[in-house]
């Protein structure tokens, strides 16, 4: 699947106002290549091992994935795999159940990039959130954008739609956008439910194209994948990434 080259902003509406889901899924659904360059390749089960990490990272830089996630334990394991390839490594904070203190978000986002970190996927404050205590979240969130971006780094909010009512996931969505969030991201997917196209369309109708949407959680198949790209999303984040390419590649004439 190399040399042939992934999705870009620049090739889509992609703006402050707008975002062109129809065509931005219509393109990613081209090809394998394409779908591979919107996926960030992921493993992030507890007892996940050295072994399956190096596996992850080959089958990224075989597929060329968008990124590789993994707990903040492997992330020099997956950095130096990844090497010279061009593939970002990833890594989760506050994971799963957003519930750290600033500091030690703060810190960690600081520690990982200087292992090599591309990209972080942090947990809101789902309780501040629901306590009604917005200020929190934004200062939270936005307290990591500032790390994340004064290193060259991407950030992604996790808003875990499942454990929220439609007024906190709008709410959520706003706030994540306003503090400097690079994407929102559905699920952690180790809640009760993962990515929905309802949510998807939500977060995107708040978002338009100020932002991108990240949909994560239960991605398994090629229908799902689409569902969500048509709902709005523009990045997914899935462990069984090769297989819905592969269910792509088979389905092509």
């Amino acid at each position: 699947m190399s040399g042939i080259a992934s999705i870009r902003e620049s090739d889509l509406e992609f703006d402050h106002g707008t975002f062109d889901s129809a065509a931005y899924a219509v393109l990613a659904l081209s090809s394998p290549q394409q779908l591979a360059s919107v996926i960030d390749h992921t493993l992030l089960q507890p007892d996940a091992t050295r072994e399956q990490i190096k596996a992850l990272c080959q089958e990224a830089i075989r597929y060329r994935f968008a990124c590789v996630i993994v707990n903040p334990a492997w992330v020099s394991t997956a950095v130096g795999a990844l090497y010279g390839s061009g593939i970002s490594a990833g890594s989760v904070l506050g994971f799963p159940f957003g519930a750290s203190l600033v500091s030690t978000l703060r810190q960690e986002a600081s520690t990982l990039v200087r292992l090599g970190v591309r990209e972080l996927d942090m947990v809101m404050p789902i309780g501040q959130l629901k306590s009604g205590n917005h200020h929190a979240v934004e200062h939270t969130i936005r307290a990591v954008v500032h790390v994340a971006h004064h290193q060259g780094a991407t950030l992604k909010v996790i808003l875990e739609t499942s454990m929220l009512t439609t007024q906190e996931k709008l709410r959520a969505a706003e706030i994540a956008i306003h503090a400097g969030a690079d994407f929102i991201r559905t699920s952690t997917g180790f809640s009760d439910s993962g990515a929905t196209p309802a949510d998807v369309a939500l977060m995107r109708g708040v978002a338009g194209g100020r932002c991108g949407i990240k949909a994560a959680g239960s991605i398994r198949t090629l229908a799902e994948a689409r569902a969500l790209l048509e709902a709005g999303a523009n990045r997914l984040g899935s462990s069984a990434s090769v297989a819905i390419l592969h269910e792509l590649a088979d389905s092509k004439p």
